[in-house]
């Protein structure tokens, strides 16, 4: 498997090596020990999610706020996604900007994103499984996040304003520059 660093300092892009034949294929999805040796981070995940979403659905920005914030590894069972990572820690030398990484069950890439980070994705296709594991426990008082159209943020989502589903809760969050970040750098 293949660790790549990001632009943003504790996202690495993770994309595994393929075994394949004519039976199928086999890859190894994690290995905390290999991970580790490459990023220096040991991540003790608690919990794991899954999401099924149809074509234009976009999910996020979210992040929960210490001390009850995650770290994630994200990827895709099925389906095509844009998942998207913004630096929200205040005093960062990155803060908010972010990285794009396309995620799909063809590729097979993770991302694993630090606390500190809003995260979000986008379906491209016409529908996604989305499977994340995170290293603490869902509070839903901590639940947090910023708009995923900010324009001070200037992420390319790949798919017209109008095709973009977001739930209530996603259309009323505010802009980068309207909230305090709880994240220290």
């Amino acid at each position: 498997m293949k660790i790549i660093k990001t632009n943003l300092e504790g996202c690495f892009e993770i994309d595994p090596d393929v075994i394949g034949d004519e039976r199928g294929y086999f890859y190894e999805s994690f290995n905390v020990k290999t991970f580790e040796k490459v990023t220096g981070i040991k991540p003790e995940f608690v919990q794991d999610n899954q999401s099924k979403s149809k074509k234009g659905v976009f999910r996020g920005l979210h992040f929960q706020a210490p001390p009850f914030a995650q770290a994630k590894l994200v990827r895709v069972i099925s389906g095509e996604v844009l998942d998207v990572a913004v630096d929200i820690r205040k005093g960062s030398p990155t803060f908010g900007q972010h990285h794009a990484v396309v995620l799909s069950a063809e590729n097979k890439k993770q991302f694993y994103l630090p606390r500190g980070f809003a995260h979000g994705f986008l379906v491209l296709s016409e529908s996604a499984e989305f499977f994340y594991k995170c290293d603490n426990y869902y509070n839903q008082p901590s639940d947090g996040g910023i708009y995923y159209n900010d324009p001070s943020l200037k992420i390319d989502w790949q798919m017209d304003e109008s095709e973009i589903l977001l739930s209530e809760k996603d259309r009323n969050l505010p802009m980068l520059g309207d909230f305090e970040s709880p994240f220290e750098y």
